[in-house]
């Protein structure tokens, strides 16, 4: 077994790398920035053409390497505390999604603000998500948890947070490395909505997100980074979180301390351990850096048929609160309706007659029947309803914009071609950063900008892109050969067709704008107009 001298960020990357990690994403920020420099400079992962190029930000950045881990291989996404801000729209729908190959994300807070705006303890963020939580004490554990990140985010489907502060991410210690795993061969989702977050979908992978939080728990009762330390004295027990066992451990150095301890390195918090030490203690303090987030759950905690409510199944733990939910929590009859009955089909929401998507997305299913399914990324507007029947045709909507970036991270993982679908008004929003990226890496994707010169799902505003796609496309590096603009009809069929399968078999970025506008918008457009010649006429 190698022994070598690492950072806690550089033990994290080599653990990634060691671990089967097909692609790293990231943008720079202290004290994060040199996980992704090590895989950048490794020879190891050269060898093993592990992506480890910058994105533009860090919702890219995750996006990205969400669309990886689709593609079945195993990516980290890294980042300092405050690009969590950016990255949080995908992070927190992610946790909904789950994952497919490993994915962890790395978040390097900076308690003190040694280069930071804020200190912001990304706990919170990854208890907001309720996803687990790896946090290590020292180097070895940085490295180690990198290889068992991916694994624990394979284990359960569901990405995991890795979370380390400044002093632990740059300085050294001995790191002990293993022999590396191989890395995922491409593997499509079994469940080919899964990463679709229409409501109804999303419902139901939110409630596979909260049955999971008792194997979460018991994941983090049996850890091998967690466990409990026997004491003589119990008029305290200490409770150690990541590097805070760490400088406890310095203060006894030869391991004697004399207080039971709970050392705390992957979350949720292992429940089992914590009530036997406030049991057993007449005290208990707690060691953790940033926020008090232990130490506030603990101050919280009464007994436990003391409080109910929707952890225990009082009321519903997900969905909207009512006053008939609450009437039953207090003992109150209610006067219930009948139940639908079977016989009543729900009946999903559908594109309007006459949209240009229609006409998008035959053709688009007929070409991508030839290189086969689940290779299309969409993103949110009226056109995630192609992942509805009749058309079945998108694969993902996760957040604005992720679907430039998800096909991009696709592509990285050896998945191509793959189509981008994103609207006219999504696509300024948040798809232009994510068609840099793929720009600068010459990714082989192909984008297709639905434009409906419209806002169309939000009322018909007025889309800030009208008239700007193709410059703006241009301006950012796409090759004005590969930008091309169609009309949206059923005899334009064949014509879109041929032009997305020749754009599919460019090795590079190429850019389709389907352009009619939405048939709601054009109604009242004209309506709009009729009223005003109306009104100009009674004048006259």
């Amino acid at each position: 077994m190698q022994k070598s001298l690492l950072l806690g960020v550089e033990a994290i990357a080599q653990g990634a790398i060691d671990g089967g990690m097909s692609g790293v994403y990231a943008y720079p920020g202290t004290p994060s920035t040199e996980i992704t420099e090590y895989v950048q400079h490794s020879k190891q992962a050269k060898e093993l053409n592990i992506h480890s190029k910058w994105s533009a930000n860090e919702k890219t950045a995750m996006e990205s390497a969400l669309g990886m881990s689709y593609a079945g291989k195993r990516a980290m996404v890294c980042m300092k505390h405050v690009g969590l801000n950016v990255a949080a729209d995908c992070f927190m729908n992610a946790a909904i999604t789950g994952a497919n190959g490993g994915l962890i994300i790395t978040v390097a807070d900076d308690p003190s603000m040694h280069s930071s705006q804020n200190e912001q303890d990304s706990r919170v963020y990854g208890k907001f998500a309720m996803i687990p939580i790896l946090e290590p004490s020292n180097q070895q554990e940085a490295y180690e948890m990198a290889r068992f990140g991916f694994e624990l985010s394979e284990a359960f489907g569901t990405p995991v947070m890795m979370r380390i502060t400044t002093r632990l991410a740059h300085s050294r210690a001995g790191v002990s490395i293993q022999e590396a795993v191989a890395q995922n061969e491409l593997k499509l989702p079994e469940d080919k909505l899964q990463f679709v977050l229409l409501p109804g979908i999303a419902r139901k992978r939110y409630k596979m997100l909260l049955s999971n939080q008792e194997k979460f728990e018991a994941a983090a009762e049996d850890s091998f980074f967690n466990f409990y330390k026997e004491g003589s004295d119990k008029s305290m027990g200490i409770i150690a979180c990541g590097i805070g066992y760490n400088y406890l451990m310095e203060n006894y150095p030869n391991g004697d301390c004399p207080y039971p301890i709970v050392k705390v390195s992957q979350y949720p918090l292992p429940r089992k351990m914590v009530e036997k030490i406030s049991a057993e203690c007449d005290q208990v303090m707690v060691l953790e850096e940033g926020y008090p987030v232990v130490e506030e759950l603990l101050k919280g905690y009464l007994a436990k048929e003391k409080v109910i409510g929707r952890l225990d199944g009082t009321l519903s733990r997900d969905g909207e609160l009512t006053p008939d939910m609450v009437a039953k929590a207090l003992g109150m009859s209610i006067e219930e309706g009948m139940e639908i009955p079977d016989l009543v089909a729900a009946r999903p929401p559908a594109l309007c007659v006459g949209c240009s998507h229609h006409d998008v997305y035959r053709a688009l299913n007929e070409v991508v029947a030839d290189y086969g399914t689940g290779r299309v990324f969409s993103d949110i507007g009226c056109y995630t309803l192609g992942a509805l029947p009749p058309y079945n045709a998108i694969n993902s909507c996760v957040d604005m914009g992720a679907s430039v970036t998800m096909a991009k991270g696709a592509a990285d993982a050896g998945l191509i071609p793959a189509v981008a679908v994103i609207g006219d008004s999504t696509f300024t929003h948040s798809g232009m950063t994510g068609l840099l990226d793929a720009i600068n890496e010459k990714a082989p994707i192909t984008v297709i900008i639905s434009d409906n010169e419209s806002i169309s799902m939000t009322g018909g505003q007025e889309s800030s892109a009208k008239g700007k796609l193709e410059d703006i496309c241009e301006g950012l590096g796409v090759e004005k050969e590969h930008i091309h603009v169609l009309l949206p009809v059923p005899k334009k069929h064949e014509e879109i067709k041929d032009m997305i399968r020749k754009e599919c078999d460019y090795q590079g970025v190429s850019v389709i704008i389907p352009r009619r506008i939405c048939v709601q918008k054009n109604i009242r457009d004209q309506k709009i107009k009729k009223a005003a010649k109306a009104r100009a006429a009674a004048k006259a």
